[in-house]
């Protein structure tokens, strides 16, 4: 039974550690949205955390959340004190968690699309609050840029952007709600296929 239970553990471990990983290596693919300014691009590493909250428990993905960001710390550094890959880390643990519990709870095609909706509503609204109060004065301050500056990025390719109001109503929620949508629609096939080898 110990035997069982460490061969079972150590699956898991496996898994865990090759989805982190893959997380790690998808940050690098990076897509710019027309409607938002240059610093925001949509980055798909939430979707082996998706897949591992689905196969694996809602927890799992939170562990890949943080494993792929301690592992672009290590490997990469940061240019943002870390602020970055924490907020990173805590806004897609929010949608995966999300995701995977709603999940959890029925196991099925319906419970999938409902938990990845809620997952994209409360990564959005997340992501609006923490940028409006804390990330964008920081990286104002880090940076030494007037929050302004920011605003001007986005107005630069969205005319509904005129403040840090506008700037977070016009292009940061729309811009995750795309990213949600877009993961979902991805992480759903995706999973189908996968779902058989996790689960062995």
């Amino acid at each position: 039974m110990l035997a069982t239970k460490k061969k079972v553990n150590t699956r898991y471990l496996t898994k865990t550690a090759v989805l982190s990983v893959l997380a790690f290596l998808i940050m690098f693919i990076e897509v710019p949205l027309w409607f938002a300014p240059p610093f925001l691009k949509i980055d798909f590493s939430d979707i082996p955390a998706l897949i591992g909250a689905f196969a694996l428990g809602p927890m799992t993905g939170v562990v890949i959340e943080l494993l792929k960001n301690v592992l672009n710390l290590a490997l990469e550094g940061t240019t943002t004190a870390a602020v970055g890959e924490l907020a990173n880390f805590i806004v897609g643990s929010l949608f995966v968690f999300t995701a995977g519990i709603i999940y959890e709870k029925g196991k099925s095609f319906k419970s999938a699309i409902v938990g990845l909706l809620a997952g994209t509503i409360v990564m959005t609204i997340v992501a609006a609050i923490a940028n409006y109060f804390f990330l964008l004065p920081f990286y104002s301050k880090l940076y030494g840029l007037p929050i302004s500056s920011f605003v001007e990025m986005g107005s630069a390719l969205n005319g509904f952007v005129k403040d840090v109001e506008t700037l977070v109503i016009f292009a940061i929620t729309p811009f995750n709600i795309v990213k949600g949508i877009l993961i979902s629609a991805i992480t759903i096939p995706l999973y189908k296929r996968i779902s058989p080898l996790l689960h062995k």
